[in-house]
């Protein structure tokens, strides 16, 4: 369990440092209420994304985004709604991104980002 920790962990950072690259600002990681977690909130001209990241250390039990079932969304939604709740504020827009990381053991690390899933 330990390792898978490790693993989610050191994705979510990846993925902090490519929004980071990408000039979004990050607002707040692993935000907990009642209702679970979310994993990164950022901001980018004006809009607000709350982006689950799902980490892999290779594609042999599937695809990271095929872990984002539409259960898992709509907890999401949901908490995205007990964020902006916490938080009041303006924002031009709202969206739930998220973010594939294959991080194999050794080589290349792979990031894929997808914009507005929800």
């Amino acid at each position: 369990m330990a390792a898978k920790d490790d693993l989610g962990r050191r994705g979510e950072q990846l993925a902090t440092s490519y929004l980071e690259g990408k000039r979004y600002v990050i607002i707040e990681r692993n935000w907990g209420c009642p209702l679970g977690e979310i994993d990164i909130v950022a901001s980018i001209g004006g809009a607000l994304a709350f982006v689950e990241v799902k980490t892999r250390s290779g594609v042999g039990f599937g695809h990271p985004f095929e872990a984002i079932t539409v259960q898992k969304l709509a907890r999401l939604r949901r908490l995205a709604g007990a964020w902006c709740e916490a938080h009041p504020g303006r924002y031009s827009s709202i969206r739930i991104d998220a973010i594939a990381v294959i991080a194999p053991r050794s080589g290349p690390v792979t990031i894929e980002h997808l914009e507005g899933v929800y």
